[in-house]
């Protein structure tokens, strides 16, 4: 799977896919629970041609900006834009221009692949000399199946046919909200081969994942929302470079019983025999650290560092922000649904 880089999209592209600004979502309190702020005034910009990664937590507020979008649950401030459409004043334009896939599978299992599209495409008023329900049921490997119930499809076809539905009004955006969950590794290439495809035809990818080895590989921009804030929208290889962490691995030459005391660092012992040393490079030199563990009486067979990837930022910007806020006696505001 490969990923283009923000500098190799066209220099023509200015306006973004998606726009937000001043975003905001308040679910009213019940009888049951309290008021719960999802989205706290969000700005968020989705350029055009990108595979663009939106992350967070569970209860981040990710499903709620989706269906925002999609027009399944109403802005409480705020404004949007898709494709140029503003959400509120042409709300029929700007749903036509995205392409939602659910997280859920939901979808009505009497009815087979073919009749599921054609229907779907009726509903977005799609010509019928225009559709294309064979060729997109062909290209998500659904051909054979198109006459099937869809009760009778596994797990992963289901999950493909959504992509499918999505797709019968060929939108200019691609919103994809966990399409990989459950889906098994032969599957998954299958389906990201189809968005790579949809992809390099100008199609823009907006991808949910808990994957973040996946959304690492895959997107060109990524956005991490936590607690209903934008915490972080960056190009992917920027935000993984900008986490000032790596790890130096030291395999000794003697096997250890221990780790080595080398203040101030912490080093861990592996069970493989190697001693991990986590360490900030703005502020240290892996030259310090080797002198250290040779004052410890360590002898050294060989030594490899490890960058920071994208779950180090991911967690760094929320669970261990999260314990940073408790530890210091910051109460955080609840973030609502997801």
């Amino acid at each position: 799977m490969a990923r283009r880089s923000e500098s190799q999209l066209p220099m023509s592209i200015v306006k973004p896919a998606i726009s937000a600004r001043g975003l905001r979502k308040v679910y009213k309190a019940t009888k049951k629970a309290p008021a719960k702020e999802a989205l706290k005034g969000i700005d968020l910009d989705i350029p055009v041609g990108s595979i663009f990664g939106l992350l967070g937590p569970n209860g981040a507020g990710k499903s709620t900006f989706i269906n925002i979008l999609a027009g399944l649950v109403t802005k409480t401030e705020g404004t949007a834009s898709i494709w140029g459409f503003d959400i509120d004043k042409n709300p029929r334009q700007s749903r036509a221009s995205i392409g939602v896939v659910p997280q859920e599978i939901n979808m009505d299992v009497f009815f087979t692949p073919k009749e599921a599209l054609e229907i779907q495409a009726g509903l977005y008023g799609v010509p019928k000399a225009e559709r294309r329900t064979m060729e997109i049921l062909a290209a998500l490997g659904l051909e054979d199946k198109a006459n099937a119930y869809v009760r009778m499809l596994s797990g992963g076809m289901k999950r493909r046919l959504l992509v499918a539905k999505a797709m019968v009004h060929a939108p200019p955006i691609l919103i994809l909200d966990e399409p990989t969950a459950g889906v098994d590794i032969e599957l998954r290439k299958q389906l990201w081969d189809h968005v790579l495809k949809l992809h390099a035809q100008g199609v823009t990818i907006v991808l949910t994942t808990h994957y973040l080895e996946e959304a690492q590989e895959l997107c060109d921009r990524i956005a991490i929302i936590h607690q209903g804030e934008v915490v972080a929208c960056e190009p992917t290889e920027k935000l993984v470079s900008s986490f000032d962490s790596k790890t130096l691995l030291v395999t000794p030459a003697e096997s250890l019983a221990a780790a080595p005391e080398i203040l101030p660092f912490t080093a861990e012992l592996k069970g493989d025999g190697r001693i991990a040393i986590p360490y900030q490079p703005s502020s240290c030199e892996v030259s310090s650290i080797i002198d250290r563990l040779q004052l410890a009486g360590v002898r050294i067979k060989d030594v490899t560092t490890v960058e920071a990837d994208l779950e180090d930022v991911f967690l760094e910007l929320t669970y261990n922000r999260d314990r940073q806020r408790a530890a210091n006696g910051i109460q955080g505001r609840p973030s609502g649904t997801a």
